[in-house]
């Protein structure tokens, strides 16, 4: 039974979204608060969860700044943000800040627990990855089979969706893939996605990656066509 952080301070909303996740077959922790999520992940019940739907207009601590905090804890969780607008600039920073994923309230059943299961999918150590066992460029190694990345011989800790993405990269150094193949194949979004998602995540690999991200060596854009693994 997988096990969600469900944090939104709107009762009615909270209550609603647990009572449709818990007959979907998850377990459920709910905080009212960025600082109960918090706490509630650094007890005993944290060391479970493993998936954090997030709002990001919550009181005092913003759902931006518990998403950076869950992300210096972890990069393993993965979090999928909640927010009433749409607001471009909001679903920019909460992609920036580390969130994988997100969706607009109102959102409908269907969709939500869709966008869980990929979520989770993509966390699963056990799922397929190609190419072969071991990648190497320029000092970065890559781990197909232990899902692990180093550079220069230091780990390099990536969330699942940043993992995926560079596994799916670098399975075809020097192939370019569109923004619209990305999402299908990494976030499993076979309705119509939205591109942020790629590029947030494509500007958090390079901040982890790369020596200078303004000048990227390993995920490399081409411009008017999506990215490529690896310089050519």
């Amino acid at each position: 039974m997988p096990h969600v952080l469900l944090i939104e301070d709107d009762a009615s909303v909270r209550d609603g979204m647990e009572l449709v996740l818990r007959r979907h077959g998850y377990a459920v922790d709910t905080a009212a608060t960025g600082e109960e999520a918090l706490a509630l992940l650094d007890g005993p019940a944290g060391r479970s969860v493993e998936l954090a739907v997030l709002d990001l207009m919550l009181p005092g601590m913003d759902g931006f700044e518990v998403c950076r905090r869950i992300r210096a804890r972890t990069a393993a969780l993965p979090i999928i943000m909640l927010t009433a607008r749409g607001d471009d600039q909001d679903i920019v920073t909460g992609l920036e800040a580390g969130a994988d994923d997100y969706v607009v309230k109102p959102v409908t059943a269907p969709v939500l627990e869709a966008r869980i299961r990929a979520a989770l999918r993509r966390a699963e150590p056990s799922a397929p990855v190609r190419g072969g066992a071991a990648a190497g460029l320029a000092g970065l190694v890559i781990d197909r089979a232990g899902l692990t990345v180093t550079k220069h011989g230091t780990p390099v800790p990536l969330p699942p969706t940043e993992l995926r993405l560079l596994l799916e990269l670098s399975a075809s150094p020097g192939r370019v893939f569109s923004r619209e193949q990305l999402l299908e194949s990494v976030w499993d979004h076979t309705f119509l996605g939205d591109s942020r998602l790629v590029d947030a995540a494509v500007g958090r690999l390079r901040a982890k990656l790369e020596d200078v991200p303004a000048r990227p060596r390993y995920v490399q854009t081409v411009r008017g066509f999506g990215y490529r693994f690896g310089p050519l």
